[in-house]
């Protein structure tokens, strides 16, 4: 098993090479959970996750012959760019395979770093098996996710930062996948400071890590349905469930609704882009899956490598569960001024209007009349339920979505 030595050893490689990311504490979430919460954010890491750490201090081991054959990894999104860019300022080859529903800005990335990118299946286990076979037919070095004892000393080394920066600490939230990143934050805090209580944080729709817990051995997920593709693994590694199993105080889940509302309060509070993977940490105990009053609290952000729809979604949602959005449908007679009287409602009320989609065609509308849809920004919900009855005095009957 990967001991703390092999994490120091991985320091001093990365320790000039990475980012030392900042440990801060947030005011805001700590109102909000009667703890002292501190985010770690690896999601301003290099190549946007903590996955540069495993890859780099993975390939900087790897001896002059193998070195000269290149390596080879397969990923959706953030470990490829990690592998990518260690090998590129190793100066070594780099061959990544992804699943051809990778998005086109992560492929961009991956490239941009200096791989060669072969899309290859329409799922990630088929990227895998192509990666597996270009490892046999060209002698690379294959450079796996979470199940290797480089990889795992690598993001181990946040551990490290943890503690050097936030001595006091109690708790470490971490998200689980393969379980790489809690594995080897856990052997690091575990050397550091006993006493320190380590949580896994998995999506709702991918459990594998705390089924396999539950069962007492691996147990692979049969299918997967979560926004946190980072931390959608079928199957945890071998390494990551022993370590996991002997240092991991508790495993606890969120759901995609907490993980999105989690995204939103990061980027309206805290001004952080992170995607739904590196958001499940402070998911959890916002959404008191988890307590811990009057504890140093550390959650760690693992990437901010987010889709832009997806972003634009959570933003429209969060904006919309915090009553500062809201969508109107109004079905009226199919003249101008039924339209203008709505507006004028609004204008009177400062209600910035976003956007007006008119709607005939469908059978819900009858004949000679139109169903108006509005999405306009709001003050709050006072200003909401007041705009509706102004709409209603008008003689009109809407629905109000906020």
């Amino acid at each position: 098993m990967v001991e703390f030595s092999d994490i120091k050893e991985a320091y001093d490689v990365l320790k000039y090479v990475v980012k030392q990311t900042s440990l801060k504490k947030s005011k805001t979430f700590s109102e909000m959970t009667n703890s002292n919460i501190y985010l770690k954010m690896e999601n301003l890491q290099l190549t946007g996750s903590f996955k540069i750490r495993g890859a780099y201090n993975k390939i900087y081991h790897l001896p002059q012959k193998d070195r000269e054959c290149g390596v080879v990894c397969s990923s959706a999104g953030n470990h490829a760019q990690g592998v990518a860019l260690a090998s590129h300022m190793l100066n070594i080859k780099s061959t990544v395979f992804m699943p051809v529903f990778a998005p086109p800005t992560k492929i961009i990335a991956t490239k941009s770093y200096g791989a060669k990118v072969f899309l290859e299946g329409a799922t990630y286990d088929e990227a895998y098996k192509a990666a597996k076979e270009y490892e046999k037919e060209h002698l690379a070095t294959f450079v796996h996710p979470f199940n290797d004892d480089h990889v795992i000393a690598g993001q181990g080394t946040i551990g490290v930062e943890i503690f050097e920066t936030l001595n006091e600490v109690d708790v470490v939230l971490v998200p689980i996948g393969g379980g790489g990143l809690i594995a080897g934050i856990a052997v690091a805090m575990q050397h550091l400071k006993p006493d320190v209580q380590i949580i896994g944080v998995e999506a709702d729709g991918a459990r594998a890590m705390l089924k396999s817990m539950k069962a007492k051995k691996i147990v692979p997920m049969r299918g997967m349905s979560t926004i946190a593709d980072g931390i959608a693994v079928k199957t945890p590694g071998e390494k990551t469930y022993k370590i996991i199993k002997e240092t991991v105080n508790e495993i606890v889940t969120v759901s995609d609704e907490e993980i999105a509302q989690t995204m939103y309060h990061l980027l309206q509070r805290a001004k952080l882009v992170v995607e739904p993977a590196g958001a499940v940490a402070l998911a959890a105990i916002l959404n008191k899956k988890v307590s811990y009053p009057g504890k140093n609290v550390v959650a760690v952000l693992s990437g901010g490598n987010v889709n832009l729809s997806l972003l634009d979604q959570v933003i429209e949602q969060g904006m919309m569960h915090n009553h500062l959005m809201a969508r109107v449908s109004i079905i009226a007679p199919d003249k101008s001024k039924a339209l203008k009287g709505i507006l004028s409602v609004l204008s009177s009320m400062n209600a910035n209007v976003q956007s007006i989609d008119l709607e005939r065609s469908t059978t819900s509308v009858p004949v000679g009349s139109v169903k108006i849809l509005i999405t306009f920004l709001t003050l709050g919900i006072e200003q909401i339920e007041f705009i509706q009855r102004e709409i209603q005095k008008k003689g009109f009957s809407c629905e109000m979505t906020c």
